[in-house]
């Protein structure tokens, strides 16, 4: 398998157009639980998920993330840059499946990205975006070095609960990360 970046306990590889692939993503985004700040805890359908998420992974960005050990899929990371964003910017993202929460996976993925991002990839700045109210993915972003940039509102196609408090932008320069590692 071709990886583009593997760490300790992690390998992520590019998405590819294939029915395993896919069945992957939707099997992830048909759990309430996972799907809870982005449809509200609706279950994405194979059509949804097919016309919505997987046509956009394919066009690169996003890995499919895999623990090294057994080569189980236990979700996917990506940084992207966005075509409306400042040029030198790139979004990073992740989710997990359920059972691979809480043992620092999201943040041994994004912390790579990050470092091949400001590193390989020369980003000037990496920017990610999460429900105010969730409190988990901000963590994940604050442990990676982001900090809270601005707390905005837009009007999403799915009701969450929680929405009436925003969505919060956290970003990081490649000027702090290269501070930080000092």
């Amino acid at each position: 398998m071709d990886f583009f970046l593997t760490t300790e306990r992690l390998a992520l590889r590019p998405f590819a157009d294939t029915v395993a692939d896919l069945d992957l993503v939707v099997e992830l985004d048909g759990d309430p639980v996972v799907m809870r700040y982005i449809t509200g805890g609706r279950p994405m359908t194979r059509a949804e998920v097919r016309a919505e998420s997987f046509e956009r992974m394919l066009r690169g960005g996003f890995w499919a993330t895999h623990l090294r050990g057994t080569g189980e899929f236990i979700g996917w990371h990506c940084l992207r840059e966005l075509p409306d964003g400042p040029a030198g910017s790139a979004d990073l993202g992740y989710r997990l499946r359920r059972d691979a929460w809480g043992k620092g996976y999201a943040t041994e993925g994004a912390l790579a990205l990050i470092e091949k991002g400001f590193g390989e990839l020369g980003y000037a700045q990496i920017t990610a975006n999460t429900m105010s109210v969730n409190a988990g993915s901000r963590h994940v972003m604050e442990k990676c070095g982001l900090a809270h940039s601005r707390t905005y509102f837009e009007d999403w196609p799915y009701p969450v609960e929680g929405d009436e408090h925003g969505d919060v932008e956290y970003v990081l320069t490649r000027e702090e990360w290269l501070a930080a590692r000092r």
